[in-house]
């Protein structure tokens, strides 16, 4: 989760938001060389007192800054089209769930899994133990597989939501009466955290989203328990 102070983006938890990671980087990149160049221009401009004329006057310079332009937004925009076809890619999911947007909790569906499903509501702050987190914790986490390439639906009942998790580079309005599909795969075990990202209503700030990545096995062990209690 982000911590205090922090300028820069969570840490990846998934394939795609290495992805992503990687895009901000290259494109950072290509901002820096043009914000440099662009400045050592005007600074160049503004302490020298004679022009050179071939500067002023000259198709091949005109080219040049006709050109490097779509250049650079060419290599800017294979890789980003090449991330959104990644992040629409949904061809054989190991796993579907749904989850549904309320005023205000969320509702989880094990699609995969018979009679398993649960209401998360925030935890009250008086509620909290120890090393969880104001504002961010729930008292049902959704359990998720590692490793397990997961289909999740998201819809709303009532107003728009938004079901989105930084850590993972997964952000879907959840709209009634439409149903929207992410795709994700948790690379590593731990707890997300995430929250609504739609303005909802009073009570918009406190939707949050976690969720506990487990190895496959302990997860299936989970769902048994969950399905007996």
């Amino acid at each position: 989760m982000a911590q205090p102070l922090q300028l820069g983006f969570q840490d990846a938890a998934s394939p795609i938001m290495e992805e992503l990671l990687h895009f901000h980087d290259h494109a950072l990149m290509a901002v820096f060389m043009i914000s440099a160049l662009v400045f050592y221009i005007i600074t160049t401009l503004m302490t020298t007192k004679l022009s050179n004329i071939n500067t002023i006057d000259a198709q091949e310079i005109e080219m040049v800054w006709t050109v490097m332009p779509a250049i650079i937004l060419i290599a800017i925009a294979l890789p980003s089209l090449r991330i959104l076809y990644l992040m629409d890619e949904i061809s054989s999911p190991d796993m579907t769930m749904k989850t549904i947007g309320h005023q205000w909790y969320w509702s989880y569906e094990y699609s995969d899994f018979p009679d398993l499903g649960f209401d998360s509501y925030m935890t009250p702050t008086k509620n909290l133990e120890p090393g969880h987190f104001r504002l961010l914790e729930v008292d049902n986490r959704m359990i998720a597989p590692i490793g397990t390439a997961m289909r999740m639906l998201i819809t709303a009942e009532d107003v728009l939501h938004s079901w989105a998790i930084p850590s993972m580079g997964v952000k879907s309005d959840a709209i009634p009466g439409r149903l929207s599909q992410a795709c994700f795969m948790v690379a590593r075990p731990g707890v997300y955290y995430g929250q609504c990202s739609e303005i909802c209503g009073a009570n918009h700030s406190f939707m949050p989203i976690v969720i506990e990545a487990l190895p496959v096995q302990k997860f299936l062990t989970w769902t048994t328990l969950a399905k007996s209690s």
